[in-house]
């Protein structure tokens, strides 16, 4: 009964910004880690992000210092802020509890391009 549904991508140039959310239902953000997760035209889906329960993040290291995670315990929604975009940021993102499999949802395409 677990649904996650991701949103916010878009079209951007090199240097923009893009807001995702994951709006989940049927699991409580709070007690989960939730991880978000990438993946470009050919290559395998890899994990981005990370925040715990508790409200600690980790990161990739190629996003580091651009990309934010974060939540709303009251929406119940998990956020990506991504900065600093660079085209090799181009990928269907996707969120995902980082513990436990659900199945995928349908992701939201992010596309960054001059």
């Amino acid at each position: 009964q677990v649904q996650l549904i991701e949103s916010g991508g878009g079209l951007v140039q090199p240097g923009g910004s893009l807001r995702l959310s994951c709006a989940a239902s049927g699991i409580i953000l709070s007690a989960v880690a939730m991880g978000w997760y990438r993946q470009a035209p050919g290559k395998q889906r890899e994990l981005v992000a990370i925040i715990t329960g508790g409200g600690s993040t980790t990161y990739v290291d190629s996003v580091k210092g651009r990309f934010t995670i974060s939540r709303d315990n009251a929406k119940n929604t998990v956020y990506l802020q991504m900065n600093s975009l660079k085209p090799e940021d181009t990928a269907v993102y996707y969120c995902h509890d980082y513990s436990r499999y659900q199945s995928w949802g349908q992701g939201t395409q992010v596309t960054v391009s001059s």
